[in-house]
């Protein structure tokens, strides 16, 4: 659909929603990112107990919770390592004096990365694989048709958070999404900008002539600069109490975006998981659901970055493609790679989903 001119003008929704489900006291409370991760490995644990009792590949219900535990630290660990390794390597050398003092635990400042953590479910795997003399490829195999649903909860708590957000639309996108964390980017050379806040300054009890001497001298004031950003954090926190007139206030100033956390919880994590769940109705080679994953996923995640920024501090890369891109490219090369190899050179078939339980492994 071709754009009007006007498309800009649009009136977009401008997100608002709280991150904190349940405040407690202060900066604690229950947040959606949280309780993402939560749903996604109580769901995995009992799509897990109903795989296993269903293909009886030697993994009792007992061990099951045993196993999503393994998996949880495995995601937990490689995720935030991830992250410091693919994206900002400078936090394996930042400290500071304050909790929690090293900055590889610091998951507020960047977060967590997929990859990583998939590197992390892996050797959760292997080690649950030794421990207890489980085939490896079972277990990867089982922890794969789960991830999909971990990345879908994951993917919705990143829109909720307002973060990962998506690329300016270049065309008229109904349902785009203005998102007010958008004016963290600022920079000293958007006076104006910072300006046409300054009823809302004065509305939320500020002088608005204090407002302007620190936007005039934020450029070479460090004080002024810090007040002006330190302020722009407390409007996003009004947003978020649903404050009618900061929103309207910050709705023409904000740029109209992709919802790209959406189509990574739809391609990433919902069809992933479907097409993963329908081909696992049958019997497969231990395996195959696995490099499937690999597959799909690196498919779903180079589609769906098209429309997400890249991450500020890296851009884009070679042929115009994101870190996280190049990622998924590896990944799925080294999933077809395995998923050819494990396809010649594995015998043991274990039982769909779809088929009764009384099916012998083959060993041909």
């Amino acid at each position: 659909m071709s754009a009007p001119q006007d498309f800009l003008n649009y009136k977009y929704y401008v997100h608002n929603l709280d991150p904190v489900l349940l405040p407690i006291y202060g900066n604690v409370g229950v947040r959606w990112y949280g309780l993402s991760y939560m749903v996604g490995f109580i769901l995995s644990y009992f799509l897990i107990k109903w795989l296993c009792e269903k293909q009886k590949m030697g993994l009792t219900k007992e061990m099951v919770s045993d196993f999503v535990t393994y998996c949880a630290i495995g995601t937990m660990a490689g995720g935030r390592l991830g992250y410091c390794l693919f994206y900002s390597p400078d936090l394996f050398i930042k400290f500071k004096s304050d909790f929690p003092f090293w900055g590889v635990l610091a998951v507020n400042e960047g977060g967590m990365a997929s990859h990583g953590g998939m590197i992390g479910i892996v050797i959760a795997a292997w080690l649950f694989a030794r421990k207890y003399g489980i085939p490896t490829l079972y277990l990867l195999d089982l922890v794969c048709i789960c991830g999909p649903i971990g990345i879908f909860f994951g993917r919705i708590a990143n829109f909720i958070n307002g973060e990962l957000v998506g690329r300016p639309i270049q065309s008229f996108v109904s349902w785009a999404v203005k998102f007010p964390t958008d004016i963290l980017s600022w920079t000293v050379a958007d006076k104006d900008k910072f300006l046409s806040l300054t009823n809302v300054y004065q509305q939320l009890g500020g002088s608005p002539d204090q407002w302007k001497t620190w936007v005039e001298s934020m450029a070479f004031n460090h004080e002024a600069k810090n007040a002006v950003y330190s302020f722009m954090n407390r409007i996003i926190e009004e947003t978020h109490k649903h404050n009618g007139m900061v929103l309207s206030a910050l709705e023409p100033l904000l740029t109209p975006r992709h919802p790209s956390q959406l189509y990574g919880a739809l391609l990433e994590g919902f069809a992933v998981f479907v097409i993963l769940f329908l081909m696992w109705r049958t019997p497969k080679k231990l395996g195959v659901i696995a490099a499937s994953f690999g597959v799909l996923y690196s498919i779903s995640r180079v589609a769906d970055e098209f429309y997400r920024m890249p991450d500020a501090h890296i851009g884009l890369q070679l042929f115009d493609l994101s870190r996280g891109q190049w990622l998924s490219i590896a990944l799925a090369v080294i999933s077809l790679i395995l998923g050819i190899l494990w396809t010649r050179t594995v015998t043991i078939i274990c039982p769909g989903w779809g088929r009764v339980a009384s099916i012998k492994l083959s060993r041909k």
